[in-house]
């Protein structure tokens, strides 16, 4: 017999042996009916495998992430099996679930278009009718290398090839088709309820630019029809909102084949980018930053100091000067770090709370580029604050008050994960402790909600990450809090203390928009090009019907001008209907429409980008209320 805790402490014994699904169905029919996958011991495996030992288990359903992940590689697998049925020439690379859906990776002669995906797909919704099982064996190494040879799977013979000589390796099979996986899947492809096959693109084996180019095909898959419709009604509005798309429209900026990565921004995306860095600076003034301002290109001795080298390079771009070696850095930090060592301190004066806004290079694989969200240039909106031990506390917080009124005046919502350290992670047991549990308690006192992501911290400490949520609901990662125990001990920062003597400070790393350029993207597609008053490359936008309010129209747009206001006038011999949408194309948020009345009378004529016809107002009227809402970041 064995002893099983179930996740909420109750304990059962049974026989050695018994399946996850026996488990749920013990607790509840109820429970057997919507289980996907179960936890053993913390780590997710298939319903239909048996526990030998005593552990902790859990039932996951679809409301788990790991349930999700479960039934969508199970898709994977369908996917798999409906292109060897109808390419059965066609070779497997991997097929993973992901977040919102799964994919798989295929080398095949014929080229897959939209409507070979919609045959693919009509084959998968075969396979889930079969309600084939998913059955789990095992094979030692070169029993199933031989066995994936005779199918003539050569990324498979590869992928067990790099696996130790002493491994079992998994393989699950459905129906006729059988795919090296360690699982976990759902006990049969039944459990799939609905499923689309969303886009086809290219994807390097194994993320290798010199290996060959792959087709990667993905698809999302649902409990509930309700939940793909919604899904993909999402989607259609993400496209709607691609930052690419809009940032052409809109002149914003551009990413050209002759700096691949490297962003170019144009006038209104300056101006846009120009506030958002203001705002940076008068909430950073408030809350008792300095700003300064660190080189771009550093000593390659710099890098080794700071361990950057050792787990960083294959990211960086470097260069010679006078003979010696150089980086062009990827983070701010070690600039910081002599930013503070350039003087000695006191207790008194800390903590110090530096701030940059610092242009860094990464490099990046090409595949990964995407638009403003993933490119090899860009600004890091850092800071650094240098601090006693007793002080950690109040600093993590008061960082977290400032993320927090960065986010709402965007509308944002977030939620927030602890990512602990690494395996990689470079201080000592009682560091990673002290750094982690420093980090716990602060959200903890706050009253925060925050999830564990064990391992993602950064090789230096434990991190806080907010993921910000738009209003389509998908979440982005952006601010992050990273306390650092080892970057003052190997660049050999002190203070002197109240005793006279010189201690080590503690400090933290952190953002809050992430990237300005990556941040800018999320912003476009959140506000689907519409920004605010406060924000947006052009305000107000005069509109004069005729020529005869020529001249009133220039007077009523230097009026404004003059008032600190971005405005355009649209003096092209259009109708003014065609003027109007045009301004409405262009997101300005406000149109003032300009005729013989309103010349006669001195008024304006207001038409709003979301509300329509405001009526008619003074200018001095008008000045007032965009005023209003500018400085209230309405």
């Amino acid at each position: 017999m064995i002893q099983l805790t179930l996740k909420d402490g109750t304990v059962m014994e049974r026989e050695v042996g018994v399946t996850g699904l026996e488990v749920a169905e013990s607790i509840s029919s109820g429970l057997a009916r919507v289980a996907l996958a179960c936890e053993v011991d913390g780590i997710p495996k298939s319903l239909m495998l048996p526990v030998e030992h005593d552990c902790t288990i859990s039932i996951l359903t679809w409301e788990d992430q790991a349930g999700k992940d479960a039934l969508r590689h199970t898709a994977s697998h369908v996917l798999a099996q409906a292109v060897k049925r109808l390419y059965p020439d066609a070779k497997l690379a991997i097929g993973p679930s992901i977040k919102d859906g799964f994919y798989y990776d295929i080398d095949c002669d014929h080229v897959f278009v939209p409507e070979d995906l919609e045959q693919l797909e009509a084959e998968m919704k075969k396979i889930v009718k079969e309600n084939l099982k998913l059955t789990q064996f095992d094979l030692p190494r070169e029993e199933a290398l031989r066995f994936m040879e005779e199918h003539n799977e050569p990324y498979k013979v590869e992928l067990i090839q790099d696996l130790p000589k002493d491994a079992v390796i998994s393989f699950y099979q459905q129906g006729e088709f059988v795919d090296l996986c360690a699982g976990p899947h759902v006990p049969a492809t039944g459990k799939i309820k609905a499923l689309k096959l969303t886009s086809c693109t290219g994807a390097y084996w194994r993320g290798d630019s010199n290996r060959k180019m792959l087709q990667r095909i993905y698809g999302t898959a649902f409990l509930k029809k309700a939940d793909l419709e919604e899904y993909l009604t999402r989607m259609e509005e993400a496209k709607k909102r691609d930052h690419r798309k809009l940032g052409r429209e809109l002149d914003l900026f551009a990413l050209m084949d002759e700096g691949p990565g490297f962003p170019f921004f144009f006038p209104k995306g300056m101006i846009l980018r120009n506030q958002l860095e203001a705002f940076w600076r008068e909430v950073h003034a408030k809350w008792g930053y300095e700003e300064i301002r660190t080189p771009l290109i550093l000593n390659e001795e710099l890098w080794h100091r700071s361990g950057h080298w050792d787990h960083y390079k294959e990211n960086m771009y470097f260069t010679q000067i006078d003979g010696e070696g150089y980086a062009i850095k990827p983070m701010n930090c070690p600039g910081g770090m002599l930013a503070y060592k350039r003087k000695p301190w006191s207790y008194r004066d800390l903590p110090r709370r530096m701030a940059e806004l610092g242009q860094v290079h990464r490099h990046e694989l090409s595949g990964a580029l995407h638009g403003l969200f993933r490119v090899r240039s860009f600004t890091q909106d850092d800071a650094h604050i240098f601090m006693t031990p007793e002080q950690i506390p109040g600093e993590i917080a008061g960082v977290i008050e400032l993320i927090d009124s960065i986010y709402k005046v965007f509308g944002f919502k977030y939620h927030v994960e602890l990512s602990t350290c690494p395996d990689d992670f470079i201080g000592s047991e009682e560091m990673r402790c002290l750094s982690e549990g420093a980090l716990r308690q602060v959200m903890e006192d706050r009253g925060m909600d925050y999830i564990v992501n064990p391992g993602d911290g950064a090789f230096y400490g434990p991190k806080i990450d907010f993921h910000l949520e738009d209003s389509i609901g998908r979440t982005w990662q952006c601010g992050t809090i990273q306390l650092d125990f080892q970057m003052p001990e190997r660049f050999d920062l002190t203070y002197i203390g109240s005793d006279g003597e010189k201690h080590r400070p503690v400090m933290i790393h952190r953002v809050a928009f992430g990237s300005i350029e990556r941040f800018i993207g999320i912003l476009i597609e959140h506000y689907a090009g519409a920004f605010p008053s406060w924000l947006a490359p052009v305000q107000v936008t005069v509109l004069p019907i005729t020529d005869r309010t020529a001249d009133y129209a220039d007077q009523v747009a230097e009026t404004l001008t003059q008032a600190g206001f971005r405005v355009e006038t649209d003096h092209r011999n259009e109708k003014i209907g065609y003027k109007i949408r045009e301004a409405q194309m262009q997101k300005v948020p406000y149109m003032i429409v300009l005729g013989d009345k309103e010349a006669a009378a001195g008024t304006l004529a207001i038409r709003s980008r979301s509300g329509g016809d405001l009526g008619l107002m003074t200018t001095e009227e008008f000045v007032e209320k965009l005023k209003l809402e500018v400085e209230q970041k309405a």
